[in-house]
């Protein structure tokens, strides 16, 4: 094969052709990710947004996958970036690259196999069993209207994938006509076999050189120990400030009873009744366990579960070996009779998986060793208290340290990936030693023992800076006189600041809050005193909000968590980005807390490596709504006084691109009012 050009004049090629403009971070960033997949050293890249860091990591990315014929995996948080990349950059990319490159370069995109329609599902009797609180009119009526309106989507889908439905649909619904991979037949016993949406979308993604992915299939592919994703030696992981609690979300389990009663429906009719009542039975005793004891974290194993979990075990594992004896497949007999038991046989171990782990972390006496935080959570549901135990792992870095970096060369990006001036506080949170000792010890950050292998993992870090001029921009405002934010809701204080805030900017304002509540009550008190609209979160489905707010620049909209990372309105609909209080973790989380005491119980700081640091990086993605493009001017105004007088306050702010820095509302309400002024000129 001849000789390829090199990424430089690749990357000058798909600008020139995609009709942009040459950046400098763009061109660091391509380089140094060129360098990172030829030295197989892991990379970690924060690019600001508009230095065009798609483009920076593809064009290296396709080069390696045409020049070696290996698969280059690129792993997504969104589904609206997995779009952008498939709809968008990819194939506008490979038509650029295909003379350079000697051929067009081919993509697919992978999910996992409940994202697909299951025929053999939608073909076949197998209903998902209704919960008893959902057996009311209106919800098994509409229940019923969007699983019709899934059954007539089926022939007009090519690919079968959830994420091209709209509108959507809900996840009791799609669960009718989906399978998770342990209730699959597989491609060789299933009638629906060879036209299988997510047999075609693993076939197609293993032909290709780039498959885009998501960081939840990333992680099934990591824990399962089996192959999900095509043979591959490069990753890029893109909005990597995401990737620890998204491996969490797929690494966490949960017990309830009605997940225990329904694995005993599933299974009656095929096995023994004996064994049917006896899970049963044990859907009873832990309904009844759970009752008596007040929800929070266990540090040690409750009076009396310990002989319930082992009874759940016990008959899960009969059921199992009922549905599957000697170890056999369940998948015999007519494909439908053998959908049926594969569902069975996926719930009962799910059930039998769950009371294991609970009753192995507890074999360990000293809490702070155990891998898994356990705790319960309760649920109002219809009035009724629903309890189910939750499981989830204390630190996912050893898990990514032998899975992912150990098997590929990674390269991870995103906006935001300093965290108080150094990479390695996110770092050693992926499994990575850290690149200063003096910063922070991984032992200590990630509630695990520091890595032995720490020479083979290798990595380097680049801030490829952003094309914007932030301190001439953006305002940085910390309302200073304003009190420490309580537990009992917006003070009038801050009230009266929001309102005069939006008025100086005429409207354009996002508000973000630090729970629904917050941002329901502000938007409630502001209508009746403000002239320009609010919409609130929830008022609509986001996505239709955020075109409402962005099209009519006096409307300002409020909402929660979501739309800290969701928004992306360049232009003079956004000139004032609000948030009422530093976003730390809930004091009740029992996750981020065990990890916190984790980090303490080792002698570090737990505060600073898991609440500042979580807070952080919330805070640097909610004031990177402000700037979408180079023409974008505007204010931040955070309304919590801690960041300006608390001791964490600097670390805080060292999170935070260099915006000009102000605490008088005079100054802040003069420059809106400037800037609305040349906005209304403009016109």
């Amino acid at each position: 094969m001849p000789e390829l050009p090199p990424v430089p004049k690749l990357l000058a090629t798909a600008v020139q052709a995609l009709g942009g403009k040459e950046r400098k971070g763009q061109q660091t960033m391509s380089a140094a990710v060129a360098h990172a997949i030829d030295t197989g050293e892991h990379l970690a890249v924060q690019a600001g947004t508009g230095t065009g860091k798609s483009l920076a990591y593809l064009v290296p990315s396709l080069r390696h996958a045409v020049r070696t014929g290996r698969t280059v995996v690129v792993s997504t948080a969104t589904i609206a970036l997995q779009r952008q990349l498939v709809d968008r950059d990819l194939p506008r990319l490979a038509d650029a690259l295909a003379t350079p490159l000697g051929r067009v370069p081919q993509f697919a995109i992978l999910k996992g196999r409940n994202n697909y329609l299951c025929l053999n599902k939608i073909n076949s009797a197998i209903p998902e069993e209704p919960e008893a609180e959902l057996f009311d009119a209106f919800a098994i009526s509409k229940l019923g209207r969007e699983v019709q309106r899934l059954n007539e989507w089926v022939s007009d889908t090519e690919t079968g994938d959830r994420d091209e439905l709209a509108p959507g649909v809900s996840d009791r619904a799609w669960r009718q006509v989906s399978v998770s991979s342990r209730e699959c037949l597989g491609k060789s016993r299933c009638p629906f076999g060879q036209d299988c949406f997510a047999e075609k979308a693993r076939a197609e993604s293993g032909q290709a050189d780039v498959v885009v992915t998501n960081h939840a299939l990333l992680a099934i592919d990591a824990i399962s120990g089996i192959q999900v994703l095509p043979e591959h030696d490069v990753v890029v992981v893109d909005e990597a400030h995401e990737l620890v609690d998204r491996v969490t979300g797929v690494a966490t389990a949960e017990l309830s009873t009605s997940a225990i009663s329904a694995a005993a429906k599933r299974c009656s009719k095929l096995i023994d009744e004996q064994e049917v009542d006896r899970l049963e039975g044990a859907a009873e005793a832990w309904h009844e366990l759970l009752d008596d004891l007040q929800p929070g974290r266990w540090d040690r194993m409750p009076d009396g579960a310990a002989p319930v979990l082992a009874l759940i075990r016990d008959a899960a594992w009969n059921a199992r070996t009922a549905l599957a004896p000697q170890g056999g497949s369940s998948a015999t007999g007519d494909p439908e009779s053998a959908a049926a038991r594969n569902q069975a046989l996926a719930a009962v171990e799910e059930v039998h998986d769950a009371a294991v782990r609970v009753l192995t972390t507890f074999e360990e006496s000293d809490p702070a060793a155990h891998r898994d935080v356990i705790w319960l959570a309760s649920e109002d549901v219809r009035g009724v208290a629903r309890r189910t135990l939750h499981m989830a792992p204390l630190s996912v870095g050893g898990l990514l340290r032998s899975r992912l970096f150990g098997t590929a060369t990674v390269v991870l990006t995103s906006a935001t990936l300093q965290i108080g001036g150094s990479f390695d506080n996110l770092a050693v949170t992926w499994g990575l030693p850290p690149q200063s000792a003096a910063t922070v010890d991984p032992a200590l950050a990630t509630g695990t023992e520091a890595p032995s292998d720490e020479k083979a993992l290798r990595w380097n870090s680049v801030d490829v800076g952003s094309p914007f001029d932030h301190a001439k921009s953006g305002i940085l405002y910390v309302a200073k006189h304003l009190p420490a934010p309580g537990r009992d809701g917006l003070p009038q204080s801050y009230l009266d600041e929001i309102e005069r805030l939006i008025r100086a900017a005429g409207g354009r304002t996002l508000g973000l809050f630090s729970s629904m509540r917050a941002a329901k009550a502000a938007t409630e008190i502001l209508r009746e005193r403000l002239d320009t609209p609010i919409l609130c979160q929830g008022d609509d489905a986001t996505g239709a909000l955020v075109r409402k707010f962005a099209e009519d620049p006096e409307i300002s909209l409020f909402g929660t968590l979501s739309l800290w990372q969701g928004v992306d309105v360049p232009g003079p609909s956004l000139s004032l980005v609000i948030l009422d209080r530093i976003p730390f973790p809930r004091p009740d989380d029992p996750l981020l807390v065990a990890r916190q005491r984790a980090v303490e119980s080792r002698g570090g700081n737990g505060f600073l490596s898991v609440a500042a640091n979580h807070a952080a990086l919330l805070l640097a993605q909610g004031t990177g709504r402000l700037l979408r493009s180079v023409d974008d001017r505007g204010v931040i105004a955070i309304l919590d006084s801690r960041l300006a007088t608390a001791r964490y306050g600097g670390y805080l702010r060292a999170s935070l691109p260099p915006y000009w820095e102000t605490s008088d509302p005079q100054v802040v309400t003069k420059a809106l009012e400037r800037l609305t002024n040349s906005v209304a000129q403009m016109k």
